[in-house]
């Protein structure tokens, strides 16, 4: 508990992908406070390597979307950066509409922001004739209306991004899919103990015979812990053998360390991510 505590009350620096008042940054600062000093990466791979280079502090990653599902590469990516998960971050994901102080509903005539956002705000956006422009980030759309100060053009982001950008809100919460989470990882070199640790990501991989996964599934179910993620990955260079990521949630270290030790028999190599407390609070 006590490197958690360390952890949340010192300023630290954070790699995130995307730019200041991104989601990224939202999810940092809500694992480890507002003073936070973040570092906007151009891709996830440049996020996990500053930390793995001992330029940043922590990682800050999505791995998940509870509308569009796992994000595959990043999974690859922590497989290989030998990063410790110490956390984990369940965001709601809120769009507004963004405009310069002044602007009216009336005035706008464009809508800029990633493509992704733009489509989770469809049923908003078509009741307007605004022509919708694509970009590759919503914080990057809030800055760019921030800096040219034109009337006629409006972006959908989050609410830091008008914050830190001097916008308005002109419609909140645009959004069609009101319970739209993104669940985002905190990685860093090494672990942080934390004696309130109730979920655990590992990999393993089985000798592939008949029924070798079934059997570990259940000694994981028998164990009395609930498997909250179970995906699958191809194992370069074999013929159709897969290794298998695993989000184990318990109420005890102990039981977690039983149910680990039960499997180690069962497969060829397992691999512990981390051990941290449930960022879900449901």
């Amino acid at each position: 508990m006590a490197g958690i505590f360390v952890l949340k009350t010192m300023s630290l620096k954070v790699s995130i992908q995307g730019f200041e008042g991104s989601f990224h940054q939202i999810a940092a600062r809500q694992f480890f406070g507002k003073s936070v000093v973040v570092a906007p990466c151009a891709t996830f791979r440049e996020v996990v390597e500053l930390t793995r280079a001992g330029e940043t502090d922590a990682s800050v990653m999505a791995i998940e979307n509870s509308i569009a599902g796992s994000i595959l590469p990043n999974y690859n990516l922590l497989q290989k950066s030998n990063l410790k998960i110490i956390g984990e971050v369940y965001l709601p994901i809120k769009q507004h509409l963004l405009v310069n102080p002044g602007v009216a509903l009336e005035d706008i005539r464009e809508v800029h922001s990633h493509p992704m956002a733009i489509q989770q705000c469809l049923d908003f956006l078509v009741k307007y004739n605004w022509k919708l422009v694509e970009t590759e980030d919503t914080a990057l759309s809030a800055i760019h209306i921030h800096q040219h100060k034109n009337k006629h053009t409006a972006g959908i982001a989050g609410k830091l991004a008008a914050e830190l950008f001097d916008l308005n809100i002109i419609a909140e919460n645009i959004h069609t899919e009101k319970h739209n989470y993104t669940r985002f990882l905190v990685l860093q070199q090494k672990d942080v103990p934390s004696n309130n640790a109730d979920k655990a990501s590992i990999s393993f991989h089985t000798d592939h015979s008949k029924g070798s996964l079934a059997k570990v599934l259940t000694k994981i179910a028998e164990g009395g812990i609930n498997l909250s993620k179970l995906q699958s990955f191809p194992i370069p260079g074999s013929n159709w053998k897969y290794n298998f990521h695993a989000d184990l949630e318990f109420d005890t270290i102990e039981q977690f360390n039983a149910v680990i030790k039960n499997i180690g028999s069962l497969t060829e190599d397992i691999k512990i991510f981390g051990v941290y407390k449930n960022g879900n609070s449901k």
